[in-house]
């Protein structure tokens, strides 16, 4: 997905999308036009590739999105990140989308002290998300608590006890994403 977007979506340092920036296949080098819905189709793509949800989970958030009273671009991408295991991810407790997923799909997370083991499990303001003692001492995860930078100030993260807390929802400039995105050409793909 990152070679068919043209940048790196996955955040990793080896990104395939860095070592050849053009479409997979035989026709790879050769696209140069891209029409309109092919711009709305990629930068939904990018979004989905980003937070790892599938089509018609993307639908039901943006349905979502468009009954709430805000601006419906921004309030889609604040449900995108208040998930699981994008709070996870910008807690510093995984490197990838994907190590995230596998953290708390595999009952590693507790929320509020009961464990949850669904990755688009909606966290709201004030909940406390802690790992298990299992969690703790994963390798991958003391290696991720060394490497991440700071949480986004949305977040508060107590490193020595492995939690952290949504101190409130994100506001749009506050999300690190890997690429810019524009929300605006995602509604407007679905709309």
């Amino acid at each position: 997905m990152c070679r068919r977007i043209g940048q790196p979506l996955c955040g990793r340092p080896n990104c395939p999308a860095t070592r050849r920036p053009f479409p997979p296949g035989q026709h790879g080098r050769g696209r140069k036009r891209v029409s309109e819905y092919q711009m709305r189709l990629l930068e939904k793509q990018k979004l989905r590739a980003i937070y790892g949800v599938s089509e018609r989970q993307m639908r039901r958030y943006y349905e979502r999105a468009t009954r709430k009273t805000g601006v419906t671009g921004e309030e889609l991408i604040r449900q995108l990140e208040t998930r699981l295991d994008a709070i996870v991810l910008r807690l510093g407790f995984a490197l990838t989308q994907r190590q995230a997923r596998q953290l708390v799909s595999h009952g590693h997370v507790r929320v509020d002290g009961r464990r949850v083991d669904v990755p688009s499990f909606q966290v709201r303001p004030g909940q406390t998300i802690e790992l298990t003692e299992k969690g703790r001492n994963l390798l991958f995860v003391r290696e991720a608590l060394e490497l991440s930078p700071e949480p986004p100030p949305y977040l508060y993260r107590n490193r020595e006890e492995f939690q952290g807390t949504l101190v409130r929802y994100p506001e749009r400039d506050e999300i690190p994403l890997p690429v810019p995105v524009e929300e605006r050409l995602v509604v407007e793909f679905y709309s």
